[in-house]
């Protein structure tokens, strides 16, 4: 039993569950917030998942209904873009355990009433794709034409044709990873305990008073720094002051790179739970597409006819080159048909969301030749 609830161009759809998940526990019910662009054909074969990473959500091609900004791949989503939604029908889902409509610990726990906050149950990156899975089953939609993704969303796709080989015909991975290495986590763990350590966190207990802005507001700086790369913050910041009297010294964001990475966290967190946050970099560290399948990436992929499409940036320093090579590699070995290609952009990990005609063309090349 579910059901279906409509925020304009959003639904709301509640599953009855149960949802197991890779921690042992079981979810009931599951809500899932998604939107969709375009039409399902008759037979359900032109279904393209689009997921998004640790900070999106489910408008990717519509406005944001809290920022009134354009969705965040307003440049590959749309008619005649790359993800085409005149050929294509067009999901994209708020992963389990965000804060724009799907559970997570903002929810009402159905046993208290009371939002779970930290009681929520540990999630992992497989259990964001079952989840997906049972949206998918709700939708009538058996088998996707691709799933694609950039960053998160990369790591979602690939645990989609690893868990559901079955499922996916065409799976694009974008500036992501199979695993994170000891580096990402240690990013991850600075902004979580900026988070635990604003006193408004009150152990996750937050919900109705101030919630523990300042502490997620750092916690988006310190990962916005590993989106961006050396070269672009030197080219678009240097060491410009601010317009203001430069013998004024102070700790007031002297510098252009200090206002802008204030910005960056007082605007998230007009958007974002900190909570979901928490569990969402702890989802992400815990991936590791290997382990799942005995320690050998390759064995993730043993079989499948699932064809990829793998795409680095060579700024990236969050999910470098060598990760991608990484899992093209296990591609190989498990005898996956399996495309790669390096694009160069002075943008850094953030590339695949910004401008990019290279990236644009591959993916819409690749989807064509798929379909």
């Amino acid at each position: 039993m579910s059901s279906d609830r409509r925020f304009g161009p959003s639904r709301t759809v509640t599953l009855s569950g149960p949802l197991r998940l890779d921690g042992g526990a079981t979810l009931a019910p599951v809500e899932i917030a998604y939107e969709t662009y375009g039409t399902l054909a008759a037979d359900a074969s032109n279904a393209v998942l689009v997921c998004h990473a640790l900070t999106g959500d489910q408008h990717v091609a519509s406005e944001h209904p809290r920022t009134g900004k354009p969705g965040w791949w307003t440049r590959m989503v749309g008619p005649g873009k790359p993800v085409d939604t005149s050929r294509h029908f067009v999901i994209c889902a708020n992963v389990l355990g965000s804060c724009m409509g799907s559970s997570g610990p903002a929810s009402a726990d159905p046993a208290t009433g009371r939002p779970y906050a930290m009681r929520f149950p540990v999630i992992t990156i497989r259990d964001m794709v079952r989840a997906q899975g049972m949206l998918l089953d709700h939708l009538g939609v058996a088998r996707l034409a691709a799933v694609v993704g950039g960053s998160m969303g990369g790591m979602q796709a690939l645990s989609w044709a690893a868990t559901y080989p079955d499922r996916v015909r065409a799976a694009v991975v974008i500036a992501s990873t199979a695993r994170h290495t000891a580096q990402n986590i240690a990013f991850h763990e600075v902004g979580r305990q900026a988070v635990m350590a604003d006193p408004n966190w009150r152990g996750g207990d937050y919900y109705d008073r101030e919630p523990p802005a300042a502490g997620l507001a750092v916690a988006r700086m310190a990962a916005h720094i590993t989106y961006l790369s050396e070269a672009g913050l030197t080219e678009k910041f240097g060491r410009k002051l601010q317009a203001r009297d430069a013998k004024s010294f102070g700790f007031d964001a002297d510098f252009q790179v200090e206002s802008y990475l204030r910005h960056q966290g007082l605007s998230f967190v007009d958007r974002f739970d900190a909570n979901s946050y928490l569990y969402i970099t702890r989802a992400m560290d815990y991936f590791d597409l290997a382990e799942e399948h005995g320690g050998r990436l390759a064995d993730a992929f043993r079989g499948t006819a699932t064809r990829f499409c793998v795409v680095s940036f060579d700024t990236d320093w969050l999910y470098p080159t060598a990760e991608s090579r990484g899992v093209v590699h296990a591609l190989n070995a498990a005898g996956a048909a399996a495309s790669f290609v390096e694009l160069s952009s002075p943008f850094g990990h953030d590339a695949f969301l910004l401008e990019s005609p290279e990236l644009s063309r591959v993916v819409d090349g690749f989807l064509r030749s798929v379909a």
